[in-house]
């Protein structure tokens, strides 16, 4: 590990020995033996964090959440230091935002039979869309979509089971995370063009000004230093339509 740094912004952190980043699901897998494995937004940051953690000469731990409300509970109630999620007006109600550190599209999967090409032909009365509830692409589309269904569920798992079943027209998500999708249902095509994008930051609980600083200047440290593009490009999400933001 590097040597630690002696910062007052983040003694609370250091004296406890850890810092714990918070990942909801799909920022993560877990295999039977219990071992996580970070996706998409969440290898970022994992990426950044435990680069952090060494500068720090702490351990990082990981605090795993079903979904983003969840997520953003938890790190209020105090059970994590941050989390890595996308930039929402309503979130920004109930935490507070790092500059940008990366951005990503959100994008529609179609099953093999389905006569949609285009996404402009996805807002169509009769037309059911299903998406995890609370995510950041549930909220896109609560804003642009007007004549289709929205058809939330708890968990991207099952958002992609209605698709799977023919009980819903189009299935969405990050662009990322579809393609891993998309490999398990044989003949489903991502549609080309995206329907909005994200921009992903860490997020503090309210009140947390001196960490919500410290984090500032580590983000805007790892972008400069090209931090954040090698993480990006060792996990080959530059080709999955993530960039530095």
């Amino acid at each position: 590990m590097n040597s630690s740094i002696n910062d007052p912004r983040v003694t609370d952190i250091t004296d406890s020995g850890s810092i714990r980043l918070g990942l909801f699901l799909p920022q993560y897998t877990k295999a039977s033996d219990g071992a996580v494995t970070p996706h998409g937004a969440g290898v970022v940051g994992h990426g950044l964090i435990g680069a952090l953690a060494d500068r720090l000469n702490i351990e990082m731990q990981i605090i795993e959440q079903p979904s983003p409300p969840e997520a953003i509970k938890t790190l209020n109630a105090g059970g994590c230091d941050m989390l890595i999620l996308g930039v929402e007006a309503t979130r920004e109600k109930l935490v507070d935002f790092t500059p940008p550190v990366i951005q990503f599209d959100f994008a529609y999967l179609v099953p093999a039979n389905s006569p949609l090409q285009e996404t402009e032909e996805v807002d169509r009365p009769g037309c059911r869309i299903s998406v995890p509830s609370g995510h950041a692409s549930w909220m896109a589309l609560k804003r642009s979509i007007v004549h289709a269904e929205i058809v939330g569920t708890e968990i991207p798992d099952e958002s992609f089971a209605l698709v799977r079943d023919g009980e819903v027209d189009v299935f969405a998500l990050p662009r990322e995370q579809l393609i891993d999708y998309a490999a398990l249902l044989p003949g489903s095509r991502i549609l080309s063009k995206g329907f909005g994008y994200n921009v992903g930051s860490f997020a503090v609980a309210k009140g947390r000004e001196q960490l919500l600083a410290f984090l500032s200047d580590f983000v805007a440290d790892a972008k400069t230093s090209g931090l954040v593009k090698r993480i990006l490009d060792e996990a080959e999400l530059t080709s999955r339509g993530f960039d530095v933001a």
